[in-house]
């Protein structure tokens, strides 16, 4: 995306992941940004003014007062800025944003911005943790500022945890996804049911038939409607993915039958449902109570069918406008109409395990979608442009 004439302000305090600020001031230049940075005094323990300035293309301030005697404005950078963005936010500098504690000129700014506040905090696992920390964050989502949560690895302390600063990348994005149009709240005032993931169905106390479903597509897909103001439920089987938007209710189950009544504790009031979880089409009839040891050369396990939870969505529909998603391997158009039909949904999402670089655990996706009248087609794509692609899809149809 093309930041083009937009006004972006980095307040930088003094913490270790200040030297990733230069890939970010790098890439805002780069798509045509205009980048002012203002710094703690401690931030100059961890970065130069001169390598700053060198990418931003502009002086960089830390004082009210320049070595000439002039008066480096704060109310003026302020009302410049079309965004302001406090990264890294060390725990001291977010404690004296919340409780207007203004001694230097990165508070004094951010007290004077009408614009919106991006804060990417940055500090060792246990402060990040820390009730105090906790609550200064929940007053900033109160003042209406965006955080961009801390990151799990290593930190500069050795201690491996939730504390890195989030990757500039994820902070550009977050702050290209305010710019975009797709942020539009188009959704505000609906409520968006997602299922995702796999379905676990317990053989013993060990083993499970399961699938290869990451989650990812469902994630993406809850991420993106709750940006466009939707209030989401997330209903996902056994996942590794994470998602932190307090638009965002995740509910974790493990079988077909909790996704169910998972589902029906909240249908009644959704207005968009999307299963693109993969549920176990079935499941064994008796479940070991010890782990099955294995004495004979043969092991027989009895299957039933799961209850189908897109067909009983289907026949419950009042209100909803439903989608279904169809993974094929074989005459999928086909397959994927008759679960258009059989299966009572508004609009179908196909994607083929023979198109290279879609279907589970990739990060891509390639798609068509169906509707009883309509087909279209897309190209391959990461699967949260995918999910854009799906959702700007359901939104022409609703308006129809």
């Amino acid at each position: 995306m093309s930041l083009s004439g937009k006004k972006i302000l980095i307040a930088v305090s003094g913490g270790i992941a200040a030297y990733k600020i230069h890939f970010l001031i790098r890439d805002f230049v780069k798509k045509g940004a205009e980048v002012q940075v203002i710094m703690t005094p401690d931030a100059e323990h961890f970065v130069t003014k001169l390598s700053i300035s060198t990418l931003s293309k502009k002086p960089v301030y830390t004082e009210f007062y320049g070595d000439n005697g002039t008066w480096n404005s704060h109310v003026e950078m302020a009302l410049w800025a079309d965004v302001m963005i406090v990264a890294p936010c060390t725990a001291n500098t977010l404690a004296k944003m919340v409780h207007g504690m203004c001694d230097n000129l990165v508070i004094a700014t951010y007290m004077s911005a009408k614009c919106p506040v991006f804060i990417a905090p940055a500090m060792d696992l246990d402060m990040y943790v820390h009730p105090s920390t906790k609550q200064n964050l929940e007053l900033a989502e109160d003042f209406g500022h965006i955080v961009v949560p801390a990151e799990s690895g290593e930190l500069a302390s050795g201690l491996i945890g939730q504390g890195r600063m989030a990757e500039p990348e994820t902070i550009a994005k977050t702050v290209e996804d305010f710019f975009s149009l797709n942020n539009r709240k188009t959704l505000e005032g609906k409520t968006v049911l997602i299922t995702a993931g796999p379905t676990y169905e317990a053989i013993d106390p060990v083993r499970f038939i399961g699938n290869h479903s990451s989650g990812k597509m469902g994630f993406s897909l809850a991420e993106e409607a709750a940006k466009r103001g939707a209030k989401v439920i997330l209903i996902s089987g056994p996942s590794s993915q994470t998602i932190n938007n307090k638009n965002v209710d995740l509910h974790k189950v493990t079988s077909a039958k909790e996704m169910l009544a998972k589902v029906f504790e909240f249908y009644d009031k959704t207005d968009i449902g999307i299963a693109s979880a993969a549920v176990a089409d079935y499941t064994p009839r008796d479940v070991a109570k010890e782990k099955i040891k294995k004495d004979d050369d043969n092991l027989t396990i009895e299957l039933v069918k799961n209850p189908d939870i897109l067909k009983t969505m289907g026949e419950k529909k009042t209100h909803q406008f439903l989608v279904g998603f169809a993974l094929e391997t074989q005459n999928e158009e086909e397959n994927a109409k008759g679960k258009l039909a059989k299966k009572n949904l508004d609009m179908i999402v196909l994607n083929s395990l023979r198109d290279e670089g879609a279907g589970f655990k990739n990060d891509t996706n390639k798609i068509k979608i169906f509707t009883k009248t309509e087909k279209k087609e897309f190209d391959l794509k990461s699967k949260d442009d995918v999910a854009k692609d799906i959702l700007d899809f359901v939104e022409a149809q609703i308006l129809k």
